[in-house]
């Protein structure tokens, strides 16, 4: 399974603006992206209202997964692992801040 480490650079972590960011870019990737504390459920990060109410927080190390057989026609396990590097970006970078 396709998975990236990423924390949480945004201040007030993954809500209002940075999460929309955030879901944003998942959305444009057109992957099922989920994503998940370390040793909680994950929740699917398309969705703005599941990232906002799992509350991660400034400095949280996060999990973003893609499952192998979610890959639709045209996606590979490198192009998910490519997409998933990016969002990883996103998270730690000044774009979710």
């Amino acid at each position: 399974m396709p998975e990236q480490k990423a924390i949480v650079a945004a201040e007030i972590g993954l809500h209002a603006r940075a999460a929309a960011v955030f879901v944003r870019a998942v959305t444009e990737t057109g992957l099922p992206v989920t994503i998940r504390k370390q040793d909680g459920q994950p929740v699917d990060a398309r969705s703005l209202l599941e990232v906002m109410t799992e509350d991660f927080g400034h400095g949280c190390e996060v999990f973003l997964e893609v499952a192998p057989d979610a890959l639709i026609a045209g996606q590979t396990v490198g192009s998910a692992q490519s997409a998933l590097m990016a969002l990883s970006a996103v998270l730690e970078g000044t774009e979710a801040r």
